[in-house]
């Protein structure tokens, strides 16, 4: 599968959405007592490893540039790391991942709040009813602090989706990838050294998987996007709450309710519909960015 056509393109994403849940099912079982700062660092220092023999794709002449940049996103990606560990351990996995989705809408508020973009009535729709979409699916009695965490981690999506755009043009994705992991390994050691928790195998074990499948899940998004314009596929990224409901249906008991659904929908539902409106667009006209979009902002 090479990407190069929009069918195939739509398998990948598919394939690489399926990657990822996989990563979360593997840090949902790691239970809600899991070492949380020690789990980050380690999947950070592992992802830095891994990049490595990719040197010769970074400039290292201006290795620093932007660094402002990538400090902040650095560390809203840690903040996210933080915040989904502890949502998967304690959420349904279907509800958590559905709280996920909110960041292409926080991404589409948040151009507005920067970048001073203007949305279409169908953008405003789609924010309004995915707002709504998250009260229905978590409605106030059962709103708690594994529910914030979620928001948390989808708000840290949609900033990393967001400053990509303030990132210096020449940049390739392995020096963006490399400068994240590197800026946020002072701060993720410091803070496992705070926690103090004793080491544990099983979390080297599975932030070492999970390390390795986000990074197979971002080279499906890259050569998915590489030849066909994103948003032809876009809506494919959708597939992963379905692969959520499935895996949590069948892994771990949990059977999704009519609130579930109809909250589901109220989010998925209008992002469909303005990543379809995209495709009448010309490329140039078309922002429309999930949170997933960037291979550079997954969690």
């Amino acid at each position: 599968m090479s990407g190069k056509t929009v069918n195939s393109a739509i398998l990948l994403l598919i394939i690489g959405n399926a990657i990822a849940l996989v990563s979360d099912v593997l840090i949902k079982m790691l239970g809600t007592d899991v070492p949380i700062f020690q789990f980050a660092f380690i999947r950070c220092a592992v992802t830095l490893l891994v990049l490595l023999p990719l040197w010769k794709q970074i400039n290292r002449e201006k290795l620093f540039e932007g660094g402002v940049v990538h400090c902040f996103r650095a560390h809203a990606h840690l903040a996210g790391i933080v915040c989904m560990v502890i949502a998967l351990g304690s959420l349904p996995l279907a509800t958590a991942n559905a709280i996920f989705y909110v960041a292409p809408i926080l991404v589409m508020v948040l151009s507005v709040l920067v970048f001073g973009e203007r949305l279409s009535t169908l953008s405003v729709l789609a924010v309004g009813c995915g707002f709504s979409g998250i009260i229905v699916i978590l409605r106030p009695v059962e709103f708690n602090w594994a529910a914030i965490m979620a928001l948390g981690a989808a708000a840290s999506l949609a900033v990393n989706a967001v400053m990509v755009r303030m990132l210096p043009k020449h940049q390739t994705t392995v020096h963006t990838l490399f400068l994240t992991y590197l800026m946020v390994l002072p701060a993720s050691f410091a803070l496992m050294l705070y926690e103090g928790a004793p080491f544990n195998p099983a979390i080297v074990t599975t932030a070492i998987a999970s390390a390795l499948l986000i990074l197979g899940y971002n080279i499906t998004v890259l050569l998915a996007y590489r030849q066909v314009d994103a948003n032809q596929v876009t809506s494919a990224e959708y597939t992963g709450l379905i692969w959520a409901v499935a895996i949590g249906w069948i892994w771990f008991n949990e059977t999704p309710d009519l609130w579930f659904v109809v909250g589901s929908c109220m989010i998925v539902i209008p992002l469909i519909m303005v990543s379809l409106r995209q495709r009448r667009l010309p490329r140039a006209e078309s922002h429309f960015v999930t949170a997933r979009e960037c291979p550079e902002t997954s969690g």
